[in-house]
Parts: structure tokens; sequence; C-alpha cells
């Protein structure tokens, strides 16, 4: 169970779902008919060494030990992550089209942006991840010889801390726009903590930043229990590779401030486009409703006015 002063590094917690994550870039990127392009995601996830992870990265995985549905349930979710991967690379560059030169990854885990995109020149790419974290992440791109397609400049430190002190000491200019993304972090956060992140987001962002993240798309129709139980079903799949993690451990399900409501109320234009749409976008089969373990998500791109 989560706790106020917890920590993690790739390989637990909060951290291994990171793990997860970019073991789904991994295989969207092998994908027949790929959606995204991310070259680093294999050979980080094996440095890992969570097995079933990187049997997944790799193409190895062989879900239909579990069962035929377990198969489904892999596609989908690597086909989420997809999108989910696209959407916000796509936010990034139309940022960096108006001018934006600063970016801000929130919790970057595995992220390898900083080496992938084709930032424009002048760019500063500021990753802020737990210290293990960042220090693995780093290290083993540097072992593979990766170079940063633009200023990457690693914070290592909680979002529970003083972060934007530690942004700013890292040559974060809140006097100019900046573009951030809080991706699959949010629900990771307790309330109180969400509010004060996107409180910092506001404060630290000059007229015409940009700031990406997903929601729920429908709030008030959110049913709790039924995504506990989702969440839960997703845990007990690989739980039955070998991989010992509770999601629903791990997140905070329960009120909180919705994100959408919360940007609009402080000065951020706001719009927004549905996972399923996102889907059709990229050429990909939407799943059933029962399929998503965290229901139907909204994915925001706000502008401060």
């Amino acid at each position: 169970m989560r706790t106020d002063n917890d920590t993690w590094d790739l390989a637990s917690s909060v951290g291994a779902t990171a793990t997860m994550v970019a073991a789904a870039r991994a295989a969207a990127t092998h994908a027949e008919n790929p959606v995204i392009d991310d070259p680093f995601a294999e050979p980080l996830v094996s440095a890992v060494g969570i097995e079933v992870l990187t049997r997944l990265a790799t193409g190895q995985a062989n879900f239909a030990d579990v069962d035929d549905e377990a198969v489904t349930r892999a596609r989908r979710f690597v086909d989420s992550i997809a999108v989910r991967t696209k959407f916000f690379d796509e936010f990034f560059l139309n940022a960096g089209a108006t001018g934006i030169r600063q970016a801000v990854i929130l919790a970057s885990g595995l992220d390898s942006r900083a080496y992938r995109l084709p930032w424009p020149d002048g760019t500063t790419v500021f990753e802020l991840d737990q210290p293990q974290v960042i220090d693995f992440k780093t290290a083993k791109l540097a072992e593979l010889g990766a170079t940063p397609t633009a200023d990457r400049r690693a914070v290592a430190i909680d979002l529970r801390d003083d972060w934007p002190a530690a942004l700013r000491d890292a040559g974060f200019d809140a006097a100019k726009p900046a573009a951030w993304i809080a991706e699959g972090l949010l629900g990771y956060l307790p309330p109180e903590a969400q509010d004060r992140l996107l409180d910092n987001v506001s404060a630290l962002s000059a007229p015409r930043s940009r700031f990406a993240t997903e929601t729920a798309a429908n709030p008030g129709s959110v049913d709790r229990d039924e995504i506990r139980e989702r969440m839960q079903t997703a845990s007990e799949r690989w739980q039955r590779h070998g991989f010992e993690i509770n999601l629903v451990d791990l997140v905070y399900i329960g009120d909180r401030t919705e994100a959408t409501a919360y940007l609009a109320s402080h000065g951020w234009e706001t719009t927004g486009v549905t996972s399923t749409e996102l889907f059709v976008r990229y050429g990909l089969e939407p799943p059933a409703d029962e399929e998503k373990s965290f229901g139907e998500l909204m994915y925001v791109d706000a502008t401060l006015k």
C-alpha cells in the first residue's frame, strides 16, 4: 500500500508501472503498422529485469498461457499506451511549432522523448522523477550511446518535495512559456497532492504555456467499485505471469478535483479528446468499455491565457 513518504525504483511499486508503460511502448514499436517509434524502450525495460515485461517488450510474451482473453487484454494495453504516447508526442511537437522552447516531463519514468523527438533548436527538456529512476535511465541511455536531441536536464526529486525550486535551480525560466505533461500521473497522486501539483504548474507558467494530461471523460458517471474490480482483474493476470503487482494498491480512487475543471478555473483554455477518439484517429480498433481498466479517458490540451 502507498504511504506519504514511500519511494521506489523501476522494479517496484509505482516505478514498476513506468516499466510496464515502457514495455508496451516497445511492443507497440514492433507492431506491424506502428503508431509510435521508441527504439529505447526495449533496452531500458530489459535492463530493469522484470521477466514478463522484458518478454512483452521483446515480443516473446505468450499470454495464451493464461487464457485467450489475456491475449486480447495485452493487445489492448499495448494499443492504449501507443495512442497515449502518440498524443503526448504530438502535444510537444505542436507546442514547439508555436515557439515554446521549454518542455517539462513530470514523473518521467522511462520516457525517452528527450532522445527521440525532433525538438526545435534551442529547446530544453526538463525531466523530473525519483532520484533512483533518473539515475538508472541516465546511466543506461549513456551505455547505449544515446544522445539527447535537445538540452536535457534531469531533475532528481520526489514530486511531493519542493520540485519547483529544484526545477528553477536546473535553469527553468518561469517568465517564458513552457509545455508541461503529466502523463499517466494524476491517479497515482492523493487528491491534495494533485491539487498542489496543478497549483505549482499554474504558478510557474507564463502566458501561452501549454499543459497536457488525462482525466476521466465523464467523472460524474465513474463507478469506483467497477474500476477497482477491473484493475484487480488486470493485476491478477499479471500475477499469473510472475509479476507481483496490485494496481489497486498504487492508485488513489476517490473524490478529487477534476483536472479540466481545475485548469479552466485557473485561466487555462482547454480542449479534449477521448481515448476512443484517439484509437480511431490513429487507425486502431477501440477497446470495449469493459476492457478499459480506468474507464473512458479524456486527453486534455490546455493553454494558459
